[in-house]
């Protein structure tokens, strides 16, 4: 073999290894920016007196990952926490919050599922399930304050309410004399129903007729009496 065949085999070895080198260096490179769940975490921590449980996307690749958090109950799921959150990564950390008002000591399970294009890259829960510290988040102070009194003066303007009228109550004497009131004095008028009796009792009524009828006859036997004694009389004077 001539030393030009040499170099040139030499040549296309040396090409081959580097060609492979850079293949290897470029596959790990790959797997080093691959989006993996080792790149995400979670914390519960309390936001002034409510509970949030926050998750953190460390991948570099920034693929991005559904995150779904759920409440533990005996090791199963007893109900989901709000709704699923979209997040895309970065090396810095990118974070998602959930609001939950977590009770102490409770574990949480965090789902990851992130999609590379049509390429399901994670599909995995967080290694460990969270759990919230021993303390819970403190309430507000519903302590009433204490009342100080103002130095601002009272508003002129302000009509003050007007005060209570007392009514006197009428005196002993008041109500002697309008309990001894004179009556008042009964009219000498006959009343009506006396003047309709009265009416009643002069006025014509059935037997009527029977004591005029009576009056006339008496009359008239009276005055034939008187009548025949005067005739009587006239003859015996002559």
């Amino acid at each position: 073999m001539s030393l030009s065949r040499r170099t040139a085999a030499r040549s296309v070895r040396m090409l081959g290894v580097t060609a492979a080198s850079a293949a290897l260096a470029l596959s790990a490179a790959g797997t080093a920016l691959a989006c993996d769940i080792s790149e995400f975490s979670a914390t519960a921590a309390c936001d002034g007196t409510k509970g949030v449980i926050t998750v953190t996307d460390k991948d570099p690749s920034g693929v991005p990952a559904e995150i779904t958090v759920f409440l533990e109950n005996n090791g199963g799921d007893l109900r989901q926490v709000g709704v699923a959150q979209t997040v895309k990564g970065s090396a810095k950390g990118v974070t998602v919050s959930f609001a939950e008002d977590w009770e102490p000591n409770a574990e949480y399970r965090i789902h990851v599922k992130a999609v590379d294009g049509v390429k399901v890259v994670v599909d995995k829960d967080i290694p460990g399930n969270l759990t919230t510290p021993s303390k819970a988040c403190e309430a507000d102070d519903t302590s009433t304050p204490s009342t100080t009194p103002s130095s601002t003066p009272p508003d002129s303007s302000t009509t003050p309410p007007p005060a209570e009228t007392t009514t006197p109550s009428p005196s002993p004497s008041d109500s002697a004399s309008d309990s001894a009131a004179p009556a008042p004095s009964a009219s000498n008028a006959p009343s009506a129903a006396v003047q309709e009796s009265n009416l009643a009792e002069t006025g014509a009524s059935s037997n009527t007729g029977l004591v005029v009828g009576i009056a006339a006859v008496l009359v008239a036997v009276g005055g034939g009496a008187v009548f025949f004694g005067m005739r009587r009389r006239g003859s015996s004077q002559r």
